[in-house]
Order: structure tokens, then C-alpha cells, then sequence
């Protein structure tokens, strides 16, 4: 007796599942930390919005990106590889845009107006370098430990010499001008944020078996380009300078005797952190939340143990690690460049960015003005993050089903 074939359900949320749960629940945890920390904005005397507002703005967007990563997240790595270059440039156009056509904040161009919401190029920006390079670098496996990247300092011989024409050609143009361009365009607007690029740019040209010799000659470099952007005062050298004057005062001065309204929103973060304790506050009951300027963005993560407590703050930041380690089994399971270094260089984005933020609440590092992914209140970085994970959920989705292309020579694997 023939058994009908049981017939095909399309799944909606396909690839890795604990990442989906990892993402419902931080979806959660967004709507409880802007829920409350926007109490301050709500009773401001000059606005007439209240809580309900700013939560069902968040809940807007959340939903929003939820649609685009359920959309992203059924597209083919093929077509991410075939549209790299053109929606890296289109990002690059738009960030060096908003210097001439976007509005500013706290002495920073960082947003393109579109109606009633504001658009941040530069989020845009990181996901489509990544994207980007992850392309670049795969097409070179076959090669890629024979390649130099970083050319001679005497630029006048990049055209008279044959082999800095070759470093050029091979290595200069096609695999470290992206990530350089991409910083150089960040940096006025936000410092670490060009630093976060480069970072999770260096760690995949690593993985992508580029040689460590030149990546240690890059890292010379940038510092040597940190330390003259300094000194000429480029970008926001200045806003940096003054951060870590203020984080060193900081560590090596007592500020028990400073009144609450001189303190510093790293200060009132940990203020905030000390008082959540083990257990906690409880919902609502933040006290800080009316002290700190951006307990909604900048210093989420602060406001959530303060009402949460300790424990479910460990467990938070566990949630960002556990990211990363769900793409480390992913990229695993490719067995491609191209994919592989995608969802690596993507996941790296997400978690040190968290991990970014959570320090500057606890006085680690100088404030970086980074947001908590997914938490904290905002359109641009929630729904770059969602279309990140999308493409993270892609490559598990077609791992899954085990219909990946592998061109000759893009292996990650080839010694």
C-alpha cells in the first residue's frame, strides 16, 4: 500500500531557533527597559507625550524589523554576494550625505530627516562592510596567504614599483580600502563606531587567513592615524578627548563629595547599577531614570539592573555572548568563505557593541555613545541589527538545508 507523502509546511521562522529565541527575548526586554525609562521624557514640561507613546513607537519598530528579518531571512546567500558592492557604496554615498543634508546633535551629523523619522546611514554602513569584505575575502581563499594588503609608506613608489602595484591591485584596493573608506567616513560622526568596524573587520580578515603580519602592520597603523587625528583635531578628537580625561578623573580621584546634578551619566549609571543590587528595584521603580540623560539608549543596560537586579543582568549579557557562540556552530557548519566570514563578521558587530555598551555603564571604558542591540530605543540600529540577523538566520536556514553553492577556491578551509 503506497503511504501519501505528507505534504510540505513551509516554516516562518526557519534557521537557528535558539537564535530566534535569543531574539524574542531581547524583543521582551526592549519593551520593558523603553516602557519605563522613557517616564522622564513623558512628563517632560515641554512635550505632551506620554509613556504609551514611546511604547507604541518601540513596538512599531520592533514589529517592523521583525518583518524585514523574517523577509531577509528567507533570501539566498547568492543574491547577499551579488548585491555587496552596490549597497556598499549606496551606504557609503548616504553616510558622507549626512554632512551635508543631515541634522545635528551634540555637535555630530548623524541622521538624514525623512518625514517623522530619522535615518542613520552609518548603521547601515557597518552591516554592508561586513557584507562587503565577507565577499572580497572569499573570493581570494585560494590565494589569500600570498597576498599583502597594507603597501609601502613611500606612496611614491606605488606606481614605479611592480610589487607595490601587485600589494595594490591584490591586496590594498580590493580588501582593506573598503574597511578604510568605511572608517574615514564614520569617524567625524562617531569615533567608535569607526573603531567597532575596524575591529570586526581586523578579526575577520584574520579568520579569513589574511597575514597576520600585515594585520600587525594595520594595527600600527591605525594607532599612528588615531594619535594624528588627535593632534590636528579631526572628526570629534575633542568629544574623545574630553571622554577619557573624564573616565581617567574618574579611577584616580574620589567623587564622594560631588553634588548629583555634577555628575556624569557614566557616574549615575553605576549609581544606578549599585542601587538595582541583587533583587533589584522592580519594574517602574527605577530611581535614576529622571537623573540620567539616556537611560532609554546610551545606558540601558545600567537601567535594567537597576529594576531588574544583578542575576537577570548576568543573564542579559550571557544572551549577547550566546550570539556569538551560536555563530561560531554556524559558521561551522558552511564549510564557505563567504558565508562563513559573513555570519562571524556579523555577529561580531552585534555582541562587541554590546559588550561596549555594557562597560561604559560600569566605568570600563570612556563613554562611546553605543547602543544596547535591539534594547535600546531607536529605528536605525534596531532594524540593522534585525536584517543582520536576518543574515545570520539565512546562512543557518540554508546550512540546514544544505544548499549552498561552494565555488572552486572559496573554501575557508584550503591550506
Amino acid at each position: 500500500m503506497n503511504i501519501p507523502a505528507e505534504p510540505y509546511k513551509a516554516r516562518i521562522f526557519t534557521g537557528d531557533r535558539v537564535l530566534w529565541i535569543i531574539v524574542a527575548t531581547l524583543a521582551v526586554i526592549s519593551v520593558l527597559v523603553v516602557y519605563s525609562s522613557t517616564a522622564k521624557m513623558a512628563y517632560d514640561a515641554h512635550t505632551v507625550r506620554t509613556t504609551s507613546h514611546f511604547l507604541r513607537q518601540q513596538l512599531m519598530i520592533l514589529a517592523g524589523s521583525l518583518v524585514v528579518m523574517l523577509a531577509v531571512q528567507k533570501i539566498n546567500c547568492r543574491i547577499y554576494n551579488y548585491f555587496a558592492r552596490p549597497v556598499y557604496f549606496l551606504s557609503v554615498l548616504l553616510t558622507l550625505a549626512v554632512y551635508f543634508i543631515g541634522a545635528t546633535t551634540n555637535g555630530a551629523a548623524r541622521w538624514i530627516p525623512l518625514g517623522p523619522f530619522q535615518f542613520q546611514p552609518s548603521e547601515a554602513l557597518k552591516v554592508t562592510t561586513v557584507l562587503f569584505l565577507a565577499q572580497q575575502l572569499a573570493g581570494r581563499q585560494s590565494k589569500i596567504d600570498k597576498i599583502c594588503i597594507v603597501p609601502s609608506l613611500k606612496f611614491w613608489t606605488w606606481r614605479s614599483s611592480p610589487r607595490q602595484r601587485r600589494i595594490w591591485q591584490e591586496g590594498t584596493r580590493p580588501i582593506l580600502m573598503p574597511v578604510l573608506v568605511s572608517c574615514v567616513v564614520i569617524f567625524p560622526a562617531h569615533t567608535s563606531s569607526a573603531l567597532l568596524v575596524f575591529a570586526a573587520s581586523w578579526v575577520m580578515m584574520l579568520i579569513g587567513r589574511v597575514k597576520f603580519s600585515e594585520l600587525l602592520k594595520l594595527v600600527g597603523l591605525a594607532v599612528g592615524a588615531l594619535l594624528l587625528a588627535s593632534v590636528l583635531n579631526l572628526g570629534r578628537s575633542e568629544t574623545a578627548e574630553g571622554r577619557v580625561a573624564t573616565w581617567i578623573n574618574l579611577w584616580t580621584h574620589s567623587q564622594t563629595e560631588k553634588p548629583i546634578e555634577h555628575l556624569t551619566d557614566t557616574e549615575r549609571s553605576m549609581i544606578a547599577i549599585h542601587n538595582g543590587g541583587v533583587f533589584g528595584e522592580g519594574p517602574g521603580r527605577s530611581a535614576m531614570r529622571v537623573e540620567m540623560i539616556h537611560p532609554e539608549s546610551d545606558y540601558a543596560y545600567a537601567f535594567f539592573v537597576e529594576e531588574y537586579g544583578l542575576p537577570l543582568a548576568v543573564a542579559l549579557l550571557m544572551l549577547y555572548l550566546w550570539i556569538f557562540f551560536r555563530a561560531i556552530e554556524i559558521f561551522r557548519r558552511c564549510g564557505t568563505a563567504f558565508p562563513g566570514l559573513l555570519v562571524l563578521g556579523l555577529a561580531l558587530l552585534i555582541t562587541c557593541q554590546a559588550l561596549l555598551h555594557i562597560m561604559v555603564t560600569v566605568n570600563l571604558i570612556p563613554e562611546t555613545g553605543q547602543t544596547l542591540p535591539l534594547i535600546s530605543r531607536g529605528g536605525s540600529s534596531v532594524l540593522f541589527t534585525a536584517i543582520a540577523l536576518g543574515m545570520i538566520l539565512s546562512v543557518s536556514r540554508q546550512n540546514d538545508e544544505q544548499s549552498h553553492d561552494t565555488p572552486k577556491g572559496e573554501t575557508i578551509y584550503e591550506k
